[in-house]
């Protein structure tokens, strides 16, 4: 499991967020404190307090994905 901290700040990039996640064959879940969602529900991200700092847990790997990680990279 890999894990990473993001910070998404406009809807726009969690449309990029999700669609690149969706491309995936394995699950990654994104969270902060208790609140867990499905990385791959637009409206579930959305729903969460997107102020925060949030938490991807993946669990496969995808060099795709990987560079999704780096560009939204919590500094």
């Amino acid at each position: 499991m890999i894990q990473s901290k993001i910070k998404l700040n406009a809807t726009e990039d969690v449309q990029e967020f999700v669609k690149a996640a969706s491309k995936c064959d394995f699950d990654i879940d994104i969270y902060y404190n208790r609140v867990m969602i499905d990385a791959k529900s637009i409206l579930g991200i959305l729903s969460m307090d997107l102020t925060r700092v949030l938490t991807v847990d993946c669990h496969g790997e995808s060099a795709e994905f990987n560079r999704t990680l780096k560009k939204f990279a919590a500094a």
